[in-house]
């Protein structure tokens, strides 16, 4: 446990990004990460950059099955269910350049009769996630298991029990001897 590795992942319109770190803190560099579809076919691989991160486009519109292995053993998953992907395999409206153009000119935002009902939806997602992501970041760091004073108490008494045990057989050793010696 003291090397644990985590990799959390989130969808930010038809990308994927991940971040992976050990359970101190410190990033994973260089970290294999390989995606997975639902029936477990191999779908894209890569590595983690410098600061533990990796990004790529949605391969295919089902639940994807992140997983990194970061060396010597450690291994960290992530799932990615298909619900968070409905809306990226279908056309993605972008906003156009003369709207732009209105923004531009105006300093305002057009008029919302102007703007699609799938312009609203992908402004509101994208709004959302934007502060949604350091949510999830905590959740994240709460999903790692740390020992708890519990765990730490329960290993000292478990150490002190045998060390009990061990006290008691050398006891029961020594005296062995010593009734030895006084029938010779």
């Amino acid at each position: 446990m003291a090397h644990r590795v985590t990799i959390f992942a989130w969808v930010e319109g038809d990308k994927v990004f991940t971040e992976s770190k050990f359970s101190g803190g410190k990033r994973v560099k260089q970290g294999d990460v390989i995606v997975y579809d639902s029936e477990g076919n191999q779908l894209l691989e890569g590595k983690t950059d410098d600061k533990g991160e990796f990004s790529f486009g949605v391969p295919k519109k089902t639940s994807l099955k992140i997983v990194l292995i970061a060396g010597m053993g450690h291994r960290g998953e992530w799932t990615i269910p298909v619900s968070e992907l409905e809306d990226v395999a279908g056309p993605q409206t972008k906003i156009t350049p003369s709207q732009k153009a209105v923004r531009k000119k105006t300093g305002k935002q057009p008029e919302i009769s102007h703007l699609s009902s799938n312009e609203i939806r992908l402004t509101v997602e994208e709004a959302i996630d934007k502060r949604l992501k350091p949510v999830m970041k905590i959740l994240v760091e709460l999903r790692e298991n740390r020992p708890t004073f519990r765990d730490i108490f329960g290993g000292i008494g478990y150490i002190l029990g045998l060390l009990g045990v061990a006290a008691y057989f050398n006891y029961r050793r020594k005296s062995a001897e010593i009734d030895g010696k006084k029938t010779d």
